[in-house]
């Protein structure tokens, strides 16, 4: 019994180093998270509301029965499977890959450059590929100079402008991610895979692909949440516009809460948006721990 006693005490002695750090957490994430679940069952309003009422589910049942918050669904799926999925991650490996047998130099200029574009603030760089796809632009300029045809690319593709701006901004973390994996693999490996005669494309896909299979999972499921949350970079380009064609979730939770001032319904949407994440994590941590 004092035995038992004593390994209780010894455990909390151990944990309470990590009071603090639970104490924050609980404070400024669970806390935060948990009121605006009780708020997403309310009615609650920014104006014209003396008190708020509870109303169950009908805020969710609300939104699936609106058309623009189905179309926000849907180019918010759209803007990560292209931006994240496929383009940062895609583009990532290629330039980590080709760093590798690149020299220094360029290696070094590359690196400089992608990590740049990655650090900048989300605004600023909103504001940059503004000044690129706009009519006047510096796309349509390199365009009529090459004699071809231009056209309003905020206008007429707004989606595809707005998940190229993230994959410019983003792609410097896939780098650095796969840059890391890729520096892990056994030169001897890919060495004899090469006198084996192994093409280029063989060893990536038979060799350097499964090898860093956990680096991939991570580092979609980070871009991916990461993604899923974009708002500045959209806002300053095309505010969602024109009409809702490129109104992700996280800018027609903007509209519903502070532009119509309905906090109840879009801290509806954010809950939903927060259970899509949650989603995305579940499955890429149990395709990583059936990979372990």
């Amino acid at each position: 019994m004092k035995a038992g006693r004593g390994g209780v005490r010894r455990s909390l002695t151990r944990a309470l180093p990590l009071t603090p750090s639970l104490v924050l957490l609980l404070l400024f994430l669970a806390g935060p998270i948990a009121y605006c679940a009780y708020i997403a069952f309310t009615d609650l309003q920014l104006t014209g509301q003396a008190r708020s009422s509870f109303v169950g589910f009908d805020n969710f049942t609300a939104a699936f029965r609106d058309d623009a918050f189905l179309n926000a669904v849907w180019l918010t799926l759209v803007f990560t499977v292209l931006s994240s999925l496929i383009g940062q991650n895609t583009l990532g490996l290629a330039l980590a890959a080709l760093m590798q047998r690149a020299s220094k130099t360029v290696r070094t200029v590359t690196g400089a450059v992608v990590v740049c574009a990655w650090v900048l603030p989300e605004v600023v760089a909103g504001f940059l590929l503004y000044a690129f796809f706009r009519r006047e632009g510096t796309l349509n300029a390199i365009l009529g100079w090459l004699h071809l045809p231009t056209q309003n690319w905020l206008f007429t593709l707004p989606i595809l402008a707005v998940s190229f701006a993230n994959v410019w901004r983003g792609t410097a973390f896939s780098m650095l991610v796969y840059s890391a994996a890729l520096g892990e693999i056994p030169k001897e490996i890919t060495e004899a895979a090469e006198m084996d005669g192994a093409g280029g494309w063989r060893r990536m896909w038979h060799i350097t692909l499964p090898m860093i299979r956990r680096s991939i999972g991570t580092n979609l499921m980070l871009n991916t949440l990461q993604t899923l949350s974009v708002f500045g970079l959209i806002w300053v380009m095309t505010r969602g516009g024109p009409g809702n064609r490129s109104q992700t979730l996280p800018l027609f939770m903007y509209e519903q809460a502070f532009q119509k001032s309905m906090i109840g319904y879009g801290t509806a949407v954010a809950l939903l948006l927060l259970v899509v994440g949650s989603l995305f994590s579940l499955v890429y941590m149990r395709l990583l721990r059936s990979e372990a």
